[in-house]
C-alpha cells in the first residue's frame, strides 16, 4: 500500500501523521507526507518521503490582515495545496487528510480514483449537537450547539466554496454546496485517546486511539544532572505567546513559592526565564521521557501535549489559548487528572496535590494502519 498523508500547521499536526506513517513503514507500506517546510528534516531523518507543502509555519507576520489580505491568502493555499498533493499523491492507493484545512485533499483522492480519510485530532472539532465547535469569532457564543454548527458550516461555504469549486470545475467535477461535509466525509476518524477524549456521538466516527510516536531519544546530559540533583521540578512549555519573557519569569517565580524547581522549554513561544539554580531553560526535549520525572506539567492544551502528560501520570495545568485548546483543559479538569489555568499559582498547587491517572492506549497508529489496508483493500 502506498499512501499519502497530508497536514499543515505545527508540531502538534505534524507528529501524529508521522507516527502513522512510521508505523505504516514498519508494516512494510510506502509513507509519503505533505507537510510544511519547517519539518522536512525531521520527517527525512524518520525515513518518511517527504514533499514540503505551503510557507514556512513560523514564517513572521508582521502586520494584521486585511479582508483582501485574507481572501488571497486562501486562494493561495488553495491553489498550493492542489497543485502539491496532487503531484506527490501520484501512484499512491490512499490519501489521508489530517487536521485543519485539508481544501483540496479529497478532490484529488476523486480525481485520481482513491480513497479518500479526514482524520481529526480532537473530537470538538467534529459535528455534534452535544459540545459546541471551538471558539472562533464567527461562532455565536449564545447559541444552543446545533445552531453553532450551522453557523460554522455556514462560514466554511463563504470562505472556501468558490475557490475550492473553482478548483474543481477545471477537472470536470461537480461542484460542492457543503464544504465541511464534503472535507470530513461521511465518516471521519479521530486519532485521541477514548478515555481521555470520548467521542459523544451520535455521526459515524472511527476513533483510532491516539497516534503516538515512540521516542527513545535520551534527556540531554545538562538535564539529566538538573533532575538528578533535586525534587522533581515543574514543567512549562507553550506554543506562540505573548511577552515570552515576562511569562516565563511569572512561571518560574510561581513554581519557587510552591517549592518547586523549573523546567522551562523555550519551544516556539521563546519563553525565557531567570538564570538560576532552580531553574532550567532547555530546547526540543523528549516529552515522553520527560515527563515522567518532573511533579506537573503546565502547557496551553494542545492534543499532544496533553495526551503526553496523561500517558507519563503527570498532573496537569492547562493555560487555554485559542482553538481546541479549551477543549482539552476542560477535559483535564473532568477526569481529574489536572487543572484549568485561573490563578497560576491556585491551580498549580491544586495540580501538585492530584494523584489521579489514567491508562492512555498507546496502539492507535496500529489500529490507524490496520484499517486504512481494509478501506484500500
Amino acid at each position: 500500500m502506498r499512501a499519502l498523508l497530508s497536514t499543515i500547521g505545527s508540531r502538534g499536526e505534524v507528529q501524529p501523521v508521522a507516527a502513522l506513517a512510521t508505523r505504516l513503514i514498519a508494516d512494510g507500506h510506502e509513507a509519503r507526507v505533505c507537510a510544511p517546510p519547517d519539518f522536512g528534516d525531521w520527517l527525512t531523518s524518520l525515513g518518511v518521503r517527504f514533499t514540503p507543502l505551503g510557507p514556512e509555519v513560523r514564517k513572521p507576520h508582521t502586520e494584521r490582515p486585511t479582508p483582501e489580505h485574507i481572501r488571497r491568502q486562501i486562494e493561495g493555499t488553495v491553489a498550493t495545496q492542489f497543485e502539491t498533493i496532487t503531484t506527490a499523491a501520484t501512484g499512491c492507493d490512499v490519501i489521508v487528510g489530517a487536521g485543519a484545512l485539508q481544501i483540496a485533499a479529497r478532490s484529488i483522492a476523486e480525481r485520481q480514483g482513491v480513497p479518500y480519510v479526514y482524520v481529526s485530532y480532537s473530537s470538538n472539532t467534529l459535528p455534534s449537537p452535544h459540545h459546541s465547535p471551538p471558539g472562533l469569532p464567527w461562532i455565536p457564543k449564545d447559541a444552543d450547539p446545533s445552531t453553532q454548527w450551522e453557523k460554522d458550516a455556514e462560514h466554511l461555504n463563504a470562505m472556501f466554496g468558490p475557490v475550492l469549486n473553482e478548483h474543481r470545475a477545471k477537472s470536470g467535477q461537480a461542484p460542492v454546496d457543503d464544504v465541511r461535509g464534503h472535507l470530513f466525509t461521511d465518516q471521519p476518524w479521530l486519532a485521541t485517546d477514548p478515555v481521555l477524549d470520548p467521542w459523544p456521538g451520535p455521526a459515524d466516527v472511527v476513533q483510532t486511539g491516539a497516534w503516538i510516536l515512540p521516542d527513545e531519544r535520551p534527556l540531554a546530559p545538562e538535564l539529566e544532572e538538573f533532575l538528578d540533583d533535586g525534587p522533581a521540578p515543574v514543567y512549562f512549555g507553550f506554543g506562540s505567546m505573548n511577552n515570552p519573557r515576562e511569562l516565563g519569569e511569572e512561571m518560574v517565580r510561581t513554581a519557587r513559592e510552591l517549592g518547586r524547581r523549573s523546567v522551562v522549554l523555550r519551544g516556539w513561544a521563546e519563553l525565557d526565564g531567570p538564570e538560576a539554580p532552580d531553574c532550567i531553560l532547555i530546547g526540543e526535549v523528549n516529552q515522553q521521557k520527560l515527563f515522567k520525572r518532573v511533579a506537573a506539567v503546565v502547557h496551553h492544551g494542545g492534543a499532544g501535549t496533553t495526551t503526553a502528560a496523561a500517558l507519563a501520570g503527570a498532573p496537569q495545568v492547562v493555560v487555554p489559548h485559542m482553538y481546541d485548546q479549551h477543549h482539552w483543559a476542560r477535559q483535564v479538569q473532568r477526569l481529574g487528572i489536572g487543572t484549568q489555568h485561573e490563578d497560576l499559582k491556585t491551580a498549580l498547587e491544586q495540580a501538585l496535590h492530584t494523584d489521579k491517572s489514567i491508562t492512555i492506549t498507546t496502539d492507535g497508529t496500529e489500529i490507524a494502519a490496520r484499517r486504512l489496508a481494509q478501506v484500500v483493500g
